[in-house]
């Protein structure tokens, strides 16, 4: 585990990306393929699920520390990070004493096969004695990197684009290769590091060997409305969509199966039949881009948001839901035709294709506006068909991987937008651990303020520096590591719709709140009511980034 942690520290010591991608490709030259599938996976944010609960850490740690859980709950809330805490509250040993549970020279991979994902399989007692000795065979900083991996925490200034630009340097793999074989569910394995590894002329992209694996997304850069017509010339050039409100998916079949994919790299083919049934009638070799939506078959368009979420998460759909919410499947895109990536082709070509096999009721509809201002018309017309926008694309493009600014535009409708009070504070993670940075917020109802909304999002560092220090000058109560403020500052949020809530105080809840400004100029009581609020239920969900976990 060493070679790791010396990886994670320079990492998370660095803001320069030449520094990361040099550490990367040290750390990968000399990695087995054992430890390199895990690393991958956890530099990618694919961690092993949590084998042991918090409170247990806490009450271990405060044992060993001979302290109070009172005293360890202070230290938490001075520290900001529980890893950190608990890795630095446990008595340190001498080296020469240490525990020697598994070799100097271990991998990762040793460590959490055999010290971390057994947690799950012991008893009380059991896992008490396993964590302790475990805790006793590492040093502060290595219990700090194996209490992040324990929690479920580990986070590191990575990106994925990052760790694949690394693998294709040291391997010598093109990147949209890496991309394509990162795709997926995967078990960390020595099998799948050596394939991910292995050269363009190996068998690591044919399609026998990927079964339904997607393919790397193409994503949309922003498109503000003030700059459309230089930014992107004669409208004749682009293709004009709905940009809709969904979760976005690849529909895939191959060799008489289908796979159902979303963005966040889910299989979902069972939680949505009535996809799965349609797909069944596709050729194989057929990969589609599109939409997952909640329809209405009577209107004939989307249904809000809302009502996809009913059919998230759930594994096994009963008759009733799948009445009350159906689904449908809107393609507009292409990847694979008679089993050939035609991803390279143009739009243009791959939309003629697509219409060559896909029924007009399953398309995205394509306008064909003369000019701007008319494209203009019909994106004002988006909240009434509870889509989110337009998408502008380049009839020329090809489909890229990643978010390739030039040829993909999503153009939004602006969000909805309200005025409300901080009430609560919590310290961040990371970096952030000793500043509080995540934020509820509440509006008035009946003449008291009911939470309704948390972020963490949207402030300056100069801004969370000042809020950061009114919280800790003005903290009414504490509870644990929530801190009850007084209520003067007045925020602007802006979110994407609104929807009942059992679990909110005001009964409402919304969705994608980030804060878009300090209103200093406001007092706290001239902030918005819950009726403002209330106007916006039922109004479509106008922006987001649907990715569901």
């Amino acid at each position: 585990m060493k070679a790791f942690l010396n990886l994670f520290e320079a990492l998370d010591s660095s803001t320069k990306t030449t520094a990361k991608v040099a550490a990367l490709n040290a750390y990968f030259k000399q990695v087995e393929p054992a430890e390199g599938a895990w690393a991958v996976q956890l530099l990618t944010g694919q961690r092993p699920k949590r084998p042991i609960s918090t409170t247990e850490m806490r009450e271990l740690a405060a044992e060993m520390a001979a302290i109070p859980l009172w005293l360890l709950e202070e230290c938490y809330d001075a520290v900001g990070d529980l890893s950190e805490t608990l890795a630095r509250l446990v008595p340190e040993v001498v080296e020469a004493s240490r525990g020697t549970l598994l070799p100097d020279d271990a991998g990762l991979d040793r460590w959490i096969q055999e010290r971390l994902l057994p947690l799950s399989t012991l008893d009380l007692a059991e896992r008490k004695v396993h964590l302790k000795e475990t805790w006793l065979s590492l040093s502060a900083n290595e219990r700090f990197l194996f209490n992040k991996l324990m929690s479920g925490t580990f986070r590191v200034g990575v990106s994925q684009e990052l760790v694949i630009r690394s693998l294709s340097e040291t391997f010598k793999v093109p990147k949209h290769l890496l991309s394509h074989r990162m795709m997926g569910q995967h078990a960390p394995s020595p099998e799948w590091f050596e394939a991910l590894v292995e050269s363009e002329e190996g068998n690591g992209a044919s399609h026998e060997a990927i079964g339904g694996q997607p393919y790397p997304f193409c994503l949309a850069h922003p498109l503000e409305d003030a700059t459309i017509e230089d930014a992107l010339g004669p409208i004749s050039e682009w293709c004009i969509e709905w940009k809709f409100d969904g979760i976005r998916g690849q529909l895939i079949r191959r060799a008489g199966t289908t796979y159902l994919w979303t963005r966040g790299e889910e299989l979902v083919t069972d939680r949505y039949p009535e996809i799965a049934g349609w797909a069944d009638s596709l050729p194989d070799g057929t990969v589609l881009d599109g939409e997952i939506l909640a329809w209405n078959t009577e209107s004939n368009q989307p249904l809000p948001f809302n009502d996809l979420q009913k059919r998230i998460g759930r594994k096994t759909v009963g008759k009733k839901l799948l009445a009350e919410v159906p689904v449908r499947f809107r393609a507009f895109d292409l990847l694979e035709w008679e089993s050939e990536d035609v991803r390279g082709r143009s739009l243009a070509e791959r939309k003629e294709l697509l219409t060559r096999l896909v029924p007009a009721e399953f398309l995205s509809e394509v306008f064909r506006p003369q000019d701007w201002d008319e494209a203009r018309l019909i994106r004002s017309a988006a909240k009434s068909q509870n889509v989110e926008g337009l998408m502008i694309k380049r009839w020329s493009s090809t489909y890229g991987v990643g978010r390739k600014r030039g040829d993909w535009w999503k153009w939004k409708i602006d969000p909805m937008t309200i005025d409300a009070v901080l009430v609560y504070a919590q310290r961040g993670s990371g970096k952030r651990a000793s500043l509080y940075t995540d934020y509820t917020f509440a509006i008035w109802k009946d003449g008291a303020l009911v939470p309704f909304a948390k972020a963490y999002s949207g402030l300056t560092d100069k801004e969370i520096a000042e809020v950061d220090a009114f919280v800790k000058r003005n903290t009414l109560e504490r509870f644990g590591p929530v801190r009850t403020v007084k209520p003067e500052l007045v925020f602007e949020l802006a979110f994407e719709g609104v929807s009942l809530s059992t679990r909110h105080k005001s009964g409402l809840a919304v969705r994608f709140p980030r804060m878009t400004r300090w209103r200093r100029d406001l007092r706290p009581d001239q902030a918005n009511r819950f009726e403002d609020l209330q106007r916006y239920l039922g109004a479509e969900p106008t922006v987001a980034e649907t990715e569901p976990a």
